[in-house]
């Protein structure tokens, strides 16, 4: 996630610094407040869309989206149709309407990514747990230390290899 959101943060934050500049600039406002109330609304909209992406770029780091439960994501297909029926009917300005674009764009790259990497079930979750394989029951992942990647043994000390 930290890593995602570095590279994403790097391209975001000057285009929102230009928007601002441009809106200053370019965009009639009634006072400073005003422009600043709207600058801000334009990050808040920008680092939305940042908040949104890791899990795309976990996705196609580890090519499978194992470690999103189908209920998370239709939970999230849910919201994103939702968002776009009160866009569409509900009067509101358009920076909101293009915010609820922006989700369908996560939505439909992360479909893509579903149908195009699959959902490797014998990796591990966040838990620990691995998925069923035919013909044999879950097997737990192999214990770790805290914060560490190397097996560990019955004591909860390193493996040496």
């Amino acid at each position: 996630d930290e890593e995602a959101m570095a590279y994403l943060g790097r391209v975001i934050a000057p285009l929102a610094v230009g928007y601002a500049s441009y809106s200053l600039l370019y965009d009639e406002h009634k006072s400073w407040y005003s422009w600043l109330l709207r600058a801000v609304v334009g990050c808040v909209y920008s680092f939305g869309f940042i908040k949104m992406t890791p899990q795309l770029f976990i996705n196609y780091r580890l090519k499978s989206t194992a470690h999103m439960p189908w209920k998370t994501f239709m939970y999230k297909a849910l919201n994103t149709f939702v968002d776009d029926l009160f866009a569409f009917v509900i009067t509101m300005p358009t920076m909101h309407r293009l915010s609820c674009l922006r989700d369908d764009l996560i939505f439909v790259v992360y479909l893509y990514q579903r149908w195009a990497y699959g959902v490797d079930s014998r990796r591990a979750n966040e838990f620990g747990q691995v998925g069923e394989e035919e013909g044999s029951e879950a097997l737990p992942a192999p214990p770790q230390a805290p914060g560490s990647t190397a097996p560990v043994d019955a004591d909860g000390k390193p493996k040496a290899e």
